[in-house]
């Protein structure tokens, strides 16, 4: 059985890598070799512990017939040498493109370099079509599995030689694969994987054509998802001939489909790419992908796995990760990506209710409406299935129930957003009823404690369940995913509904589509226009559940960052802690990238401690959730994603979080 991979606390699990494009000359070795050197040289001081270079780079790979002279072949092998040599003490794995001899066959190589030893992975596809004549000089790696030949001779020593190797260095677990091995239906790098491999490294010379460099892109992404796994791509550059093909120079890092860095093509400097690999991320993404596992069973085969000797781990900071770290992890980045996001996340919520409305034949909706941008979310999108189910808005009923702590402002918006859009309006006070409360449970009405609040929130729900009753209606519900990881609601108030289109999305994406329905509802007209200004005060608006009473002058006294934290900052451990399982500890170390000059340690660290200790403790309202739609990979659904006792204890996560260095 496979040994389970242990990350020591200072490492996090990663694994640094360079994609290295040097300058060469068409079949002149040694000159090459010293170009090699100077690439390599560069990314062990950037501290990679893995290099990977060009197809073919040690003699060029536009060197044609040339491949058929001796002088040329001999050159290369002794190159190799050279190269092993001059880094037999620097630990750092090489791979690194040659040509190389066999039992009467040349072979396109890729040869791996350390600490004085030397192994060949040759190329399995030879291409054959428009420009590529490879099968001229190569013979396919297919050849050396008939003949059972496992072991090559390189200036005289033997050296093992075939495709079923995975090399270990450090957390890495490196499958090798050359250019056009990529390119086919099943690349070798997908059996790999299969077999352990989580990183793919690829030595690539493919040339420039009009839209073949997005397409190459798509396919590494692809790939490397279709792996769950790193690919390190290096493909040859400035210096081959042009006498048909031009080469761009590819330097490119990806891992489980998210590109993290890319050299620039076309560059008549050398490039190099250097980019920690998250190997913890992908071994967990791994162990909770069932089916990964299972196609073991049909295409487990033998590799033979080889330890090599690298640096050991670096002394990461947030200044020194080379990958980046996004602020928001559930908004994509890009203002086009965001749009068709926010279109698609609409969609996703609007026909899961419009299907249980179909299902129960109920015709009306019933939605209390604050003001606060959760509850104006599931506003639009009810009135967004309405729309689809071409049904009457006005059989959408939303209720404003102001209390003691409801401000002018969120009352004014509550109404003008839902006259605006058609909805009929009701307004319940519930100040009468939860005083008489009080007066029942015997609780003094100056005392602002959770009994007063949580009150108001209960008495909110009932009317909502009783109103639904009234007119056969289905209660939506209102409350977000970051809200339920940090248990910010009242049990059996607002944490319950009869649906909740909310559920699966985040206090940080919530603003977002709240900000794209702004734009999508300005149509123009007064209406629009309206619609477009309510909105926007809304989202300018402090996010608070007023549940206790407002200052003299009416402003929000009762602000939910201010008890609970950020919720940019709860989102993130949210994101990173369920996608992947990181540890407080890592959650650190990236935050503290993400977030360098907005937050510091301290309060990185306060509110991470927060975050752990009200994840675990409110699980029990998580366990008993209505139904809702998810949206994003990440969901707290106890019927799907996530499953967890109520009564788990967070001591763990807490001592770590405790030990954590300011």
């Amino acid at each position: 059985m496979e040994e389970t991979i242990k990350y020591a606390v200072t490492d996090y699990g990663l694994v640094r890598v360079a994609a290295v494009v040097p300058q060469v000359n068409v079949a002149d070795v040694m000159g090459n070799v010293e170009h090699i050197i100077e690439g390599v040289d560069k990314a062990v001081k950037a501290g990679a512990h893995i290099v990977v270079l060009p197809e073919l780079c040690v003699t060029g790979y536009t060197c044609a017939d040339l491949f058929g002279n001796e002088l040329l072949l001999d050159a290369a092998e002794q190159a190799l040498v050279t190269l092993s040599e001059h880094y037999i003490d620097i630990p750092v794995m090489i791979v690194v493109g040659a040509p190389l001899r066999c039992s009467g066959h040349l072979f396109n190589c890729a040869v791996i370099i350390n600490h004085g030893g030397m192994w060949v992975v040759p190329k399995t596809y030879i291409p054959n079509y428009k420009e590529f004549y490879e099968k001229r000089w190569f013979t396919t790696s297919n050849i050396t599995a008939i003949a059972g030949k496992d072991s090559i001779v390189v200036c005289g020593e033997e050296v093992p030689f075939g495709t079923h190797q995975i090399f270990e260095a450090g957390h890495a677990r490196v499958a090798v694969e050359v250019c056009e091995d990529l390119w086919v239906p099943t690349p070798p790098s997908s059996i790999a994987a299969i077999n352990g491999a989580n990183v793919i490294v690829n030595l690539s010379a493919s040339n420039e054509l009009i839209g073949k460099h997005t397409y190459l892109m798509d396919l590494i992404k692809h790939q490397s998802a279709h792996c769950i796994a790193a690919y390190v791509y290096a493909s040859c550059g400035y210096g081959e001939s042009t006498t048909d093909l031009v080469f761009g120079g590819n330097a490119v890092i990806a891992e489980n489909g998210k590109m993290l860095a890319e050299g620039m093509r076309f560059s008549t400097e050398p490039q190099m790419s250097v980019a920690d690999i998250d190997i913890a991320a992908l071994e967990n993404e791994r162990r909770i992908n069932g089916s990964f596992a299972d196609s073991m069973v049909q295409f487990g085969t033998p590799f033979e796995h080889i330890t090599m000797v690298v640096a050991g781990p670096l002394d990461y900071e947030c200044n020194d990760l080379k990958r980046p770290v996004r602020r928001l992890p559930f908004v994509p980045s890009e203002d086009d990506r965001l749009n068709s996001r926010c279109e698609e996340i609409i969609s996703i919520q609007t026909e899961g209710l419009m299907r249980r409305l179909e299902f129960t034949g109920i015709k009306t909706i019933v939605v209390g409406v604050s003001g606060g941008l959760d509850s104006t979310l599931a506003l639009l999108v009810a009135v967004h299935a309405f729309d689809s189910m071409k049904r009457d808005r006005k059989d959408i009923h939303a209720i404003t129930m102001p209390g003691f702590g409801t401000t002018d402002r969120t009352y004014t918006n509550a109404c003008a957003m839902v006259r605006s859009l058609g909805v009929t309006l009701h307004e319940i006070s519930i100040a009468a009823a939860v005083t008489q409360h009080f007066k029942d449970i015997g609780h003094d009405p100056d005392n602002h404690d959770v009994t007063y609040e949580n009150s108001q929130a209960r008495e909110r729900t009932q009317i909502l369940m009783d109103f639904s009753n009234k007119v056969n209606g289905l209660v939506l519900g209102t409350g977000d995913l970051s809200e339920l990881a940090l248990g910010w609601a009242t049990y059996n108030g607002d944490h319950m509904s009869m649906y909740n289109v909310n559920v699966s999305i985040p206090k940080t994406l919530v603003r977002h589509l709240a900000r794209w329905f702004a734009s999508s509802l300005d149509d123009g007209t007064a209406e629009g226009k309206a619609i477009h200004d309510t909105l926007i005060d809304v989202l300018d608006t402090p996010i608070s559940p007023e549940l206790t009473p407002a200052a003299k002058d009416g402003t929000i006294l009762q602000v939910t960052e201010d008890i609970v934290g950020p919720y940019e900052l709860h989102d993130f451990f949210l994101f990173h802690m369920l996608r992947y399982g990181f540890t407080p500890e890592k959650l650190y170390l990236l935050a503290r990238k993400a977030f360098q000059g907005e937050y510091d340690t301290e309060t990185i660290k306060k509110w991470l401690r927060t975050f752990i200790k009200r994840f675990f403790s409110q699980q029990f309202k998580r366990s008993c959730l209505p139904d809702g739609p998810k949206v994003g990979s990440v969901s707290l659904s106890p019927r799907g994603d996530w499953r967890m006792p109520s009564d788990a204890s967070s001591r763990l996560w807490l001592e770590q979080c405790d030990q954590l260095p300011s």
